[in-house]
């Protein structure tokens, strides 16, 4: 199963009833399925952030290049400021990913290691 419908199908009731349902399956992993949730939101954010490096990338690449390829005719003048541009521009993009969607506040190792975490539970389950 994708990954994704499977933690779109997932969901989070109350923080008793998934304690209740951790005590009768006698899984102790099911009870913090809420912090799975709020995991999940997390690595969607940090999946958001890469829109912005795309864009930067994009935006310094061309511009850039057609800079170079205005005062240089030859090919590898903007060849390399288009690829080197773009190298830039996604660091740069990422940057204000950062700042924009305050990535700084997220612990995303955490947040993706408990969604595979889950997600091999999940499978584990249904096979």
């Amino acid at each position: 199963m994708d990954p994704a419908s499977l933690a779109q199908d997932h969901v989070v009731g109350d923080k008793d009833d998934d304690d209740a349902s951790s005590e009768d399956d006698g899984d102790a992993s099911s009870g913090d399925e809420a912090d799975v949730s709020e995991s999940f939101e997390q690595l969607k954010t940090g999946r958001e952030a890469v829109n912005y490096g795309l864009a930067g990338s994009v935006i310094g690449a061309v511009s850039t290049a057609g800079v170079a390829w205005t005062y240089s005719r030859s090919l590898h003048g903007p060849g390399l400021s288009f690829v080197a541009s773009g190298i830039f521009g996604w660091t740069f993009g990422q940057e204000i990913a950062g700042h924009a969607l305050q990535l700084y506040r997220l612990d995303t190792l955490t947040a993706h290691t408990k969604f595979l975490e889950w997600l091999e539970n999940k499978c584990e389950r249904y096979s």
